[in-house]
């Protein structure tokens, strides 16, 4: 008997909104990270990417536990000597809060180029509103209780 391994065309792609109002940072993001990676189906391979497409609302009215924002540091380092540039988290989810949740959530997938063809599936806004309706996306409200 053969494995199965499915192919480009057996793929069916869905779309999802999270609401992260009031969700903790990492536990909304290894969700998203899951669902975009495909690993939620049957027919999951880790060489294919099988992921849906994904919508995060309320990207800033996400929170971290325990005062990590104003401890945790994003640096940036645009190649140049002194070029290192910091912010806390708190500062960047003010500032850009899609910033912050896309690369917490690129970090949470594979790296290379099944990686990059994934990320493009994350959709971030910081408000309740966007443009992806059409696309009839089903709601998922992730269960505090379940994933503590």
């Amino acid at each position: 008997m053969s494995t199965y391994s499915p192919k480009a065309s057996d793929v069916k792609r869905e779309w999802h909104v999270l609401d992260a109002e009031g969700m903790v940072l990492g536990r909304m993001c290894t969700e998203a990270a899951r669902l975009l990676r495909g690993k939620h189906k049957p027919v999951f391979a880790p060489h294919m990417d099988m992921g849906d497409h994904v919508i995060i609302i309320n990207a800033d009215k996400v929170v971290m536990t325990s005062g990590k924002a104003d401890r945790h540091m994003i640096y940036r380092y645009s190649g140049y000597p002194g070029g290192m540039k910091s912010e806390t988290f708190a500062h960047l989810l003010a500032r850009r809060p899609d910033e912050a949740i896309r690369n917490s959530v690129r970090g949470m997938l594979p790296k290379g180029p099944l990686g990059r063809q994934m990320i493009k599936k994350l959709k971030v806004y910081g408000g309740s509103e966007h443009p992806h309706s059409s696309q009839n996306p089903t709601v998922r409200n992730i269960d505090h209780a379940k994933a503590r």
